[in-house]
């Protein structure tokens, strides 16, 4: 009888957790599990639950450190990041974003799901008189989850349909319109814009760097990152993006081959290099984000949580749909091939998931913990729900999960 090998043993006992563990990576899982802790949490103990979140470490400047703040303004810098290395990547040679008539289509639909989320929310502010408690709140439903929304993409049109590269190339671009919202119409504090003049320097030491050679991504993080991190921190802009001025200064490939390319993980340039490293880690990040933001008391259902519903289901694909209707027939933009309107009704409520991102927004927004804040906080968690009426829609309109594109 030969003798079993207990190395090839471990290994075989090792490989189900491997995949387990790559599931759990790669479908977003951890924010889920993360967001369901907290709300289980806060919905059996309130008090212990702000506590954990809000136990303050130091002091930094004269601001309190606690827990949500290194994970909201340092650790989720480095998912804004990879957010910013996909918005760049696409706008060099060969990127979805680098073509305008390649874009413009998508660019409009962008437009209609950023503005048209934001005019319902704003009407239904006015019109119940809530301005001054929930006025600040119109960004939050103007996101969407790349992420989610793609998974949820999949499921209804298969991976080969061209309404997948549509669905995408929008909600890169509302990567880039979230990233401007945030810095500009939610400073952390009163804004002192002669702190900018260190991300300058930020800046150019980075392209300094890169002039001489530096292709290790860990000293752009270490030193013209934590520059640009502490600049936004001090001139009152969100810290959160601080890395996203130093993503251009990295070396990275002349071209791109898009996002979620099977080739894109054998690319070896150090922009590629810190993608590649932290995809991972950040995903464990935005378990702790859900953990920390995600702990929203039922009973603190409201106004606000309306609000940011109907301005992501209702508004997303009413705004998407309508743009690109405007593109094509009055600029005589097209559409890809294979897509026809029902399919840009569908993808737009699959973009309503906004998720992460609005749940962000929303700490943003109303920075202060209690009812306000948890009411439009559960708009945003509940906005994942938007995959159940877009499937419907789906079905509805004869949507069709395939490998390839149908006939236009």
């Amino acid at each position: 009888m030969t003798e079993a090998d207990p190395n090839h043993e471990a290994d075989q006992t090792a490989a189900p957790l491997q995949r387990s563990i790559a599931f759990l990576l790669e479908n977003s899982l951890f924010l889920i599990g993360g967001a369901i802790v907290a709300l289980v949490w806060a919905n059996c103990d309130a008090v212990g639950y702000r506590q954990f979140v809000h136990h303050e470490f130091a002091m930094l400047a004269e601001r309190h450190v606690d827990l949500h703040f290194l994970i909201n303004d340092v650790a989720m810098a480095l998912f804004f990041a990879i957010a910013a290395k996909e918005v760049w990547e696409a706008l060099l040679p060969g990127g979805p974003l680098s073509n305008p008539r390649t874009a413009a289509t998508p660019l409009m639909a962008t437009a209609g799901g950023v503005l048209a989320p934001a005019l319902i929310y704003f009407a239904g502010v006015y019109l119940l008189g809530e301005q001054a408690t929930l006025g600040r709140g119109w960004a939050i439903p103007c996101a969407t989850d790349i992420a989610f929304s793609y998974l949820v993409a999949r499921l209804i049109f298969g991976n080969g349909h061209p309404a997948i590269v549509f669905l995408l190339l929008l909600a890169i671009a509302d990567d880039a319109a979230g990233l401007l919202i945030l810095a500009v119409f939610y400073p952390q504090e009163a804004l002192h814009p002669e702190w900018l003049l260190l991300t300058l320097a930020a800046i150019g030491t980075g392209l300094g760097m890169r002039q001489a050679g530096v292709r290790n991504f860990w000293w752009y993080l270490l030193i013209p990152g934590v520059l640009s991190w502490w600049s936004f921190y001090e001139a009152g802009i969100h810290a959160a993006l601080g890395l996203v001025p130093i993503i251009p200064t990295m070396p990275h490939a002349k071209s791109d081959i898009g996002l979620f390319d099977p080739g894109e993980a054998e690319r070896k340039d150090t922009l590629d290099e810190f993608e590649h490293w932290w995809k991972n880690p950040v995903e464990v990040i935005l378990g702790l984000f859900g953990l920390v933001n995600a702990g929203v008391v039922f009973s603190h259902v409201g106004t606000g949580t309306w609000l940011v519903l109907s301005g992501l289901l209702i508004g997303k694909p009413l705004g998407i749909t309508l743009m690109t209707l405007l593109g094509v027939r009055l600029f005589g933009f097209q559409i890809p091939d294979g897509m026809g309107y029902r399919h840009v009704v569908t993808l737009g409520m699959v973009a309503g998931i906004g998720f992460t991102v609005a749940l962000f927004v929303s700490s943003a927004a109303f920075p202060e913990p209690g009812v306000i804040q948890d009411s439009v906080k559960m708009g945003a968690l509940c906005s994942f729900f938007a995959a159940v009426p877009a499937i419907l829609i789906g079905r509805l309109l004869n949507v069709r999960s395939s490998e390839q594109p149908e006939s236009p």
